[in-house]
């Protein structure tokens, strides 16, 4: 048996997406990033088209307010680095050769000289290994922000050469993943600066409570560290216990050490952000603990996103699977059939006899019970709607993608999926 247009071309996108994923490896993460970069910006590009202005400025608008908070975040960091930088230096220069730890009746000596070798042996190391990759940091950044701007300026062209390529019965389940996949990425960004808040919260509680100086200035650097995975603010206890441990308060260097490491470095990943997830992305807080860390040690810095995305992308397809495999199509067939009959008899608005805008489910239905009764104008109809019936609002504006789906299903073609 002939394999049809569609399934011949749908495995060749497949085969394509395999080929191009191991070629573009190491841009890889750097691809997905982007899309759920794009995905959290989204909206913004659609309140600054709403507003009148053309796609190209909308979609350089949201990139460039995308630039522009990862700039924000970074500079409260380097601003209290560099208001700071004497202290530091004052620090390293007071620093002796040997630090006496006293625990009662047991004392231990840390010689800092071979501490100080090994440091500037790995910070030099590391500068040289930052300025040879440099080079390969800024192309990233570059082919990162282009991907950012050219899916906000085509939001909607990969979603349309699915659903063509996907048969009819099953577009239900691409707009629920398509759905998740929004609410899931949003949620965890937003998740994220809320779990950085809290913890600047605890930190400052924290450092205000054992008496060190300047603890509004630390609980920032903690707050923005939170953004860093892995390490996070945890950096931030470190230093300040051994910056204890040099000036002989053994005592607080040990409070801050394990208090700080509890309250500041594992409350907020432990508590605060599963808290607010189970109810920002409608999962019980195991499930997306075990997503958050699962992905961070399996994929790295871009795993806190990936991680808890898959697990939500697996819940929304178990809870379809609980339907019992009934699609929103089957349940409106009856509804289907007679808006087709009238719009047979009356002229209804598109194919099928729903309006053009519709919800996606219901058109896809009027378009392949309808198979073509309408006439190329009505076929357009249910090509804008098979677009914009998405219910979170990512088919609102009108660019060059609805005018191609139109067309495609204003040709009456009764296999067409954008139908």
């Amino acid at each position: 048996m002939q394999p049809s247009r569609r399934t011949a071309l749908a495995a060749l996108l497949a085969g394509l997406l395999v080929v191009t994923a191991a070629v573009l490896e190491s841009v890889l993460s750097t691809v997905v990033f982007a899309i759920t970069v794009a995905y959290v910006l989204y909206p913004l590009r659609q309140w600054i088209s709403a507003r009148g202005y053309p796609d190209r400025v909308a979609a350089g608008t949201a990139t460039v307010a995308g630039f522009l908070g990862v700039v924000a975040l970074a500079a409260p960091l380097s601003y209290v680095l560099y208001r700071r930088r004497r202290d530091l230096l004052d620090f390293f220069a007071t620093i002796p050769a040997e630090i006496v730890i006293d625990l009662g009746s047991m004392v231990y000596v840390v010689e800092t000289d071979a501490v100080f070798v090994t440091a500037q042996t790995t910070l030099r190391a590391l500068a040289i290994s930052l300025a040879g990759a440099a080079p390969v940091i800024a192309l990233k950044l570059v082919v990162f922000g282009i991907l950012v701007y050219g899916l906000l300026l085509k939001p909607r062209a990969p979603r349309v050469a699915l659903l063509r390529l996907c048969p009819g019965e099953y577009h239900d389940v691409l707009l629920a993943l398509h759905r998740r996949t929004a609410s899931t990425l949003r949620a965890i960004y937003v998740l994220q600066g809320a779990t950085a808040v809290g913890t600047f919260v605890v930190a400052l509680a924290t450092f205000a409570a054992l008496g060190y100086q300047s603890p509004f200035a630390l609980a920032v650097v903690a707050g923005v560290l939170q953004f860093v995975p892995v390490l996070g603010p945890s950096v931030v206890v470190v230093v300040l216990a051994v910056v204890d441990l040099v000036a002989g308060d053994t005592f607080r260097a040990m409070i801050v050490f394990v208090v700080g490491l509890i309250l500041i470095g594992f409350v907020p990943d432990a508590v605060i952000r599963p808290r607010l997830a189970g109810g920002a992305t409608d999962l019980p807080v195991s499930v997306y603990f075990v997503g958050f860390v699962g992905g961070l040690l399996t994929l790295g810095a871009i795993g806190f996103v990936v991680g808890p995305l898959v697990v939500a992308l697996l819940a929304e397809t178990v809870s379809l699977l609980s339907q019992n495999g009934v699609t929103t199509q089957q349940q409106l067939l009856g509804s289907v059939s007679t808006a087709t009959r009238g719009s047979r008899s009356g002229g209804g608005d598109g194919a099928g006899g729903f309006p053009s805008g519709g919800d996606a489910d219901h058109v896809v239905d009027g378009g392949a019970s309808a198979g073509g009764a309408g006439d190329g104008g009505d076929g357009g109809g249910a090509g804008d709607s098979a677009e914009t019936g998405d219910d979170d609002g990512a088919g609102t504006d009108g660019d060059e993608d609805d005018g191609d789906a139109g067309g495609g299903a204003g040709s009456g073609t009764a296999d067409d999926p954008t139908r």
